[in-house]
């Protein structure tokens, strides 16, 4: 349920985009090939089961993408990367970067091609691109194969080359390594060439470093976007090596260096963190509001509270960020817990900003565009919903409240059931319902026994017709005394509607509700923002 997703989407019965094979025939519920590979190139496997845990990936878990590779239809394989990803739709970046590193270790030259130029296009960040570099040096050494030939030079050249100067500059002052690669490692095995000037400079200064960089341009006649990035990269080693409080913040102020630019010894100044505020994107701003509330920098009353709180609540930058609810729901609850996840860091959450996080998530609301489908959302209380999510750290029955108020605010077709063993009743929300009033009536234990069934017997019994049923859980998801999947493939039966089954168990590593076989089933383990989008991928027939 992501916020303004494109027209396509909203379209009722989305179709299966990928090319229609032999092997795809099965009928509508089959389990395809492509199917497997949308699944690994969406969340990272090929399974109807997500987990919030991330596994490492390899051949052995992207059996899909293999077979279609040595089959000879990588390109296809590229082009699906390339869709996905533009439109949004891989929830994890790693397996498309994977998809596409296997693509270039086989002889399919024209697939080979493809995957390199994708690069430049699916790349955004350096980061991707140490990512990229890695799982091709994992999959030489297991498929007994060169790395660096011709193809990966150029692609990493154009890579570097194919960027703005001053975007560079900032690109690899930002992030100087990951997954065991930097940019001295890439320059220099891709033997790059720069493109022009202000990327030879910039070349100099990742390879040999500032020193060299001020001897060969301080007194050199320059361009203006040389001086620009001459300029740049002077104030970001400044920083690095300035032990004067006030030099910082005018560093940070004037040339808009970001956080990871700055040394921890740094970051530790209230006076840093202030300057640093003015221009951080929202979303890393809900993140760090404990931490510079217990460090004073966000004190009651303060000019910086009330730019915060301002800039929480902004119509405009919510809709611009595309804010799911659920980000907003995490930073909210997060931060109300008054201490970090191993409790070490400590503070008492500010009355104001409280305010601004409950306004945000109530705006946000709005921002959720609609399916177009029928649903059925269960609340399974039969147990307590008091222990937290896998993957977020926010209370199962947070979660389950926050999530069956974007469904119901959202859809025009929505019904909220709370559950458990021999006991239904409807959970009530209208327009102005709060999140604390949809807690409150989940906040009962009918009875023991999680049996996710019930919510499809109902909607058999009161004559629904229900497009997807949603079910959230924090138990180990039982049987009753009919399985779940039999009782949805009764309930299409009588219906004639291709209905879907999302089981959610919030507090648990493995569930085992979704038939393998059956594409309209689907597992999530634990809860996390990816489940959000993922969800709403299955429910439009991305994945």
């Amino acid at each position: 349920m992501d916020p303004q997703s494109s027209p396509a989407e909203q379209q009722s019965n989305a179709q299966d985009q990928s090319p229609a094979r032999p092997e795809d025939a099965g009928g509508p519920w089959a389990v395809t090939e492509s199917l497997r590979l949308r699944r690994f190139l969406c969340y990272g496997s090929e399974s109807a089961t997500y987990s919030t845990r991330e596994r490492a990936l390899g051949p052995e878990n992207a059996l899909a993408l293999m077979e279609l590779v040595q089959a000879g239809r990588g390109q296809e394989v590229v082009e699906e990367v390339k869709r996905l990803s533009l439109e949004g739709k891989t929830v994890r970046p790693n397996p498309a970067l994977f998809a596409l590193a296997v693509c270039t270790q086989y002889s399919d030259a024209p697939a080979k091609q493809a995957a390199f130029r994708a690069l430049q296009e699916l790349c955004k960040a350096p980061g991707q691109l140490f990512t990229f570099i890695q799982y091709k040096k994992e999959l030489k050494d297991g498929l007994r194969c060169g790395m660096w030939g011709r193809g990966l030079r150029r692609a990493v050249s154009d890579w570097y080359n194919g960027q703005d100067a001053l975007s560079l500059a900032h690109t690899v002052t930002r992030c100087k390594h990951r997954a065991g690669w930097s940019h001295q490692d890439l320059f220099r095995l891709s033997h790059m060439k720069p493109a022009n000037d202000s990327i030879e400079l910039i070349s100099k200064y990742v390879t040999k470093g500032w020193k060299v960089v001020q001897e060969t341009y301080a007194e050199k006649e320059s361009s203006e976007e040389l001086l620009k990035v001459f300029a740049y990269l002077e104030a970001v080693e400044k920083a690095k090596h300035s032990t004067d409080e006030q030099e910082v913040v005018h560093l940070i102020e004037e040339h808009r260096l970001e956080r990871e630019q700055i040394l921890t010894n740094h970051l530790k100044s209230k006076e840093v963190w202030k300057a640093l505020l003015k221009e951080m994107p929202v979303a890393a701003l809900m993140r760090h509001l404990g931490k510079m509330t217990a460090d004073k920098v966000l004190v009651p009353g303060s000019p910086e509270v009330a730019a915060v709180c301002e800039r929480i609540q902004d119509d405009q930058a919510l809709t611009k960020a595309k804010t799911h609810p659920f980000s907003i729901l995490v930073a909210s609850e997060n931060y109300k817990r008054g201490h970090g996840k191993r409790g070490k860091r400590k503070w008492e959450p500010s009355r104001d900003i409280v305010h601004a996080l409950d306004s945000a998530f109530c705006k946000s609301l709005s921002n959720v565009e609609p399916t177009g489908k029928r649903f059925v959302v269960g609340v399974d209380v039969s147990a307590s919903l008091s222990s937290l999510a896998l993957g977020s750290s926010v209370s199962t029955i947070a979660v389950a409240a926050a999530m069956s108020m974007v469904i119901a605010r959202s859809e025009p077709e929505a019904e909220v059931l709370i559950f458990s063993e021999g006991a239904m009743v409807p959970c009530v929300i209208s327009d102005d319902t709060s999140l604390i009033q949809v807690t409150a009536q989940l906040v009962q234990v009918l009875s023991a026994g999680t049996d996710c069934a019930l919510p499809i017997e109902w909607a058999s019994e009161n004559d629904k017709t229900v497009d997807v049923f949603i079910i959230f859980t924090s138990n180990e998801t039982q049987f009753g005394s009919t399985n779940p999947a039999e009782v949805l493939r009764t309930y299409r039966e009588k219906t004639g509607v291709f209905s879907k089954l999302i089981v959610c168990g919030m507090a648990t590593n493995g569930l085992s509700v979704a038939d393998p076989d059956d594409r309209g089933m689907l597992d999530i383990c634990g809860f996390d923002s990816r489940a959000v989008d993922i969800i709403r991928n299955f429910v439009l027939d991305v994945i």
